[in-house]
């Protein structure tokens, strides 16, 4: 499956200091837009009715070894047919000493020959992971990601409603700031949204009044933190007499961000409201419910009891 996203080969060459066998033209304009990966051991075998080649190939120790087997003028018409399939990249795990045919045919071919000396097994989840999370579907919203107590916050609400004091004010009290004003947001599994900041305004975080400050600097690294999971969704809004608020929590409510449906409150603001404090509460009461326990439900569940017994 092709991502809408893509990322330059040269960048996966440096996280994962991949040595460069072959590279018929700057990796940096080879382009890989497939989280997925293969290890083409049927491909070798000359089973290609469902090769793709959009995908990176993982040549470990099993493939290399089924090749060794074979003789020397059936090897070669078995990599010339792989490599005539135009495999976005090849890389050969294990340190594996790569034989004079192959690079000849990644040439010829202009196929990027790359090796690793890191396992297949342990090579392969780590890249997977990497393609995933720079690859993965993403929207940015208005808004601050806090993490507090383990909880990633996502704070929304109208401008000027107070997002960013209460940040500053959750920073204060010994929790970190992942993004304010603009908060890019990754689907990066079924189940897991990850918010990060854009590189420009990172660490950063504007006070009305006061302007923008650099909370890093400010209140030191512990104070802050590239990315976290979005546990939470915050709605802050203005208090509105007229409107009735949950008052128990058995009101469940979700946001849908990305398709995946995320646990959501909506706290009313009003001046003596300590939101800092508040949003602390809400933190570890939805830790609490992930751990298995229920405040709103179990006491629901006493009340019921208790009316049942009169």
């Amino acid at each position: 499956m092709q991502s809408n996203y893509s990322i330059p080969l040269s960048k996966l060459m440096e996280e994962f200091s991949l040595e460069s066998i072959v590279m018929p033209r700057p990796a940096e304009e080879i382009m890989i837009a497939s989280p997925e990966v293969s290890r083409p051991g049927l491909a070798l075998t000359g089973f290609m009715e469902v090769f793709e080649p959009f995908r990176i190939q993982i040549i470990g120790r099993a493939e290399y070894q089924y090749l060794c087997e074979l003789s020397p003028e059936k090897r070669h018409v078995r990599l010339e047919k792989f490599f005539e399939k135009q495999p976005i990249a090849v890389i050969v795990t294990s340190a594996i000493e790569i034989d004079d045919d192959m690079k000849r045919l990644a040439k010829q071919n202009e196929i990027p020959l790359l090796r690793t000396i890191e396992r297949t097994s342990a090579f392969m989840a780590a890249l997977i992971a990497s393609l995933n999370t720079q690859l993965a579907p993403r929207i940015t919203r208005h808004g601050v990601l806090v993490e507090v107590y383990g909880e990633g916050m996502l704070i929304l609400g109208d401008s000027g409603i107070g997002k960013s004091e209460t940040a500053i004010e959750l920073v204060k009290r010994g929790h970190r700031l992942v993004a304010d004003d603009a908060v890019e947001i990754k689907r990066v599994s079924a189940k897991t949204l990850v918010g990060t900041a854009p590189d420009l305004i990172r660490y950063y975080i504007e006070l009305r009044g006061i302007g923008i400050v650099d909370v890093r600097r400010l209140f030191g690294m512990g104070s802050v933190k590239a990315t976290e999971r979005i546990d939470l969704v915050i709605n802050l809004e203005r208090w509105d007499p007229e409107k009735v608020y949950d008052r128990f929590g058995l009101d469940e409510e979700k946001m849908n961000i990305l398709g995946i449906d995320v646990p959501s409150i909506t706290i009313p603001v009003h001046p003596g409201r300590n939101m800092a404090i508040i949003l602390e509460v809400a933190a570890m009461n939805n830790r609490q419910k992930k751990l298995g326990y229920n405040t709103a439900e179990e006491f629901n569940k006493r009340l019921m009891e208790q009316m049942m017994e009169e």
